[in-house]
């Protein structure tokens, strides 16, 4: 049995890492949320981790039959047996007319009945966890918030001394938010339900109070599924979990050309913006900088939100990259994310477990985040974007990883290209691809617009991929306002149809 004033177990340790080491013990708690919200498969999380440990655990029902707990339980491949389930539902015989009072309202004599019976079955089985579902049960019978309040008050009074821990649940179903109840439960955790404009809902949870604690705030995305509640926190809960890991030397892409542009390449723990329009070879560019470090011994993890993982191997093997043996090697992964099933929080769990070391011991060193527009979908509201993507890129600094975001702006050709969101202040390094017309044909262009930890070269290169080659070109010397789109040529006409269909 815990000691007064330790911790114990909610039975989910993301929600424990949330709230600083989980839930002080001999505490009364309140965890409220609309219906469907996952409350009663929280409690009885904690109940079963409970029992695990040794421990009695008590469900006081007023609202559910043990059958639906059951039923519960069984859809996520439990089993409720040690757990005491007490059903306090109001008989068959209340619709009588003889049960009907006529001399005392009912509130009068249904309240102080049904808690005395709660009590009297706590005192008989003197639990160490104990769960009540829920308190809007009370709410209804007590009918006004003055006689609700005392008995709230009673009950938390009842519980002090008694080396239990009691998680009251509520439905939220009166009209207005009962602060009341938050200030007298020793801590309160809120779970929420959102719908989206596209796609599954958006379920969330956050820590309102917790008295005495620190607790990571703000709303950390969570999903129920078969095995109970899975919550993705904050990234803000594991800033510092893999600093000091072995820092790599400079990144570089295999391409002689490409990392002259770069300075001899990556620094470890940036952040590099591919930007460009859409088919320039921005997705190709990172892709080799992935295979490139496989091929050193290193890991690289590919999240694609804009094209099947069947298509993006089958355009780098036509280049001569062979994701397929990475993959089959565990140098190499690839996931394929779709924007509609996803939610930021779950996202960025994802990034992070992705780059945490491998069964040979082997953190990645390279993430590649294609595309931002497909992480853009999967936000409820745009501005919350840049917030998110700076956490999870600060968080990957943290960790020596090289992060390649990739950026498709709207419009192909022309100074009308335009980005879906400026990411380019989050980045580290900015590397423009663009589309030009020369001689009749259309050509691509890439230069290095920033790199912060370094230098670079700052001249426009033509870039080719061809015949199963990636090519940069010599410097467009000749060319004025390649970068807009709309270049002007400058040098002998004979040259530019000379080099027709050739590097320039």
């Amino acid at each position: 049995m815990p000691t007064r004033e330790t911790d114990i177990s909610t039975g989910n340790p993301a929600l424990d890492d949330i709230l600083g080491g989980g839930l002080t013990c001999n505490r009364i708690y309140l965890l409220d949320g609309h219906p469907g919200t996952g409350k009663t498969t929280v409690g009885i999380q904690f109940l079963l981790d409970g029992i695990a440990r040794g421990e009695r655990g008590l469900y006081v029902s007023l609202s559910e039959t043990k059958n639906e707990l059951h039923a519960i339980a069984h859809s996520h491949g439990w089993t409720l047996d040690g757990i005491n389930i007490y059903e306090l539902i109001d008989a068959s015989d209340s619709l009588n007319a003889e049960s009907q009072y006529t001399m005392f309202h009912p509130s009068e004599v249904e309240l102080g009945e049904t808690t005395k019976r709660m009590l009297q079955e706590v005192e008989r089985l003197n639990p160490q966890r104990v769960v009540i579902d829920s308190l809007s049960e009370l709410r209804l019978l007590a009918q006004n918030p003055l006689r609700y309040r005392r008995q709230i008050l009673a009950l938390k009074q009842f519980f002090v001394g008694r080396d239990c821990t009691a998680i009251f649940l509520d439905d939220k179903t009166s009209s207005d938010t009962d602060l009341q109840l938050q200030s007298i439960a020793h801590g309160v955790i809120s779970l929420d339900r959102v719908p989206t404009d596209f796609g599954d809902e958006r379920r969330r949870l956050r820590i309102i109070k917790y008295r005495g604690r620190e607790f990571v705030g703000g709303w950390h995305d969570f999903h129920i599924e078969r095995g109970g509640v899975k919550i993705f926190p904050r990234i803000a809960t594991a800033n510092d979990e893999m600093n000091g890991r072995k820092q790599p030397t400079l990144l570089k892409s295999g391409n002689e050309s490409i990392d002259k542009l770069l300075g001899d390449g990556i620094a470890p723990g940036t952040s590099t913006l591919m930007l460009g329009p859409t088919g320039v070879g921005k997705s190709t560019c990172s892709t080799l900088f992935a295979a490139t470090a496989c091929a050193r011994g290193e890991r690289a993890v590919i999240f694609t939100f804009d094209e099947t993982k069947s298509t993006l191997i089958a355009r780098s093997t036509n280049l001569g990259m062979d994701l397929v043996q990475l993959e089959e090697s565990g140098k190499l992964e690839i996931i394929q994310v779709n924007p509609g099933d996803i939610t930021p929080g779950q996202f960025a769990h994802m990034v992070r477990q992705s780059i945490l070391p491998n069964q040979e011991g082997i953190p990645a060193s390279i993430v590649i985040i294609d595309s931002l527009n497909g992480y853009l979908s999967s936000m409820p509201e745009e501005r919350f974007l840049q917030i998110q993507m700076h956490e999870l890129l600060n968080y990957l600094a943290n960790c020596g990883v090289a992060t390649f975001l990739i950026v498709a702006q709207h419009g192909m050709l022309g100074p009308t290209n335009q980005t879906p969101i400026d990411a380019s202040y989050l980045s580290d390094n900015v590397v423009l691809f663009r589309y030009f017309e020369a001689a009749g044909e259309i050509r691509q262009a890439v230069s290095v617009v920033k790199k912060r930890d370094g230098r670079h070269e700052r001249s426009i290169r033509e870039f080719r991929m061809t015949n199963g080659e990636i090519i940069v070109g010599e410097p467009l010397y000749d060319f004025h306002g390649v970068l807009v789109g709309t270049p002007t040529y400058t040098g002998k006409p004979g040259d530019l149809l000379k080099n027709r269909g050739k590097d320039v």
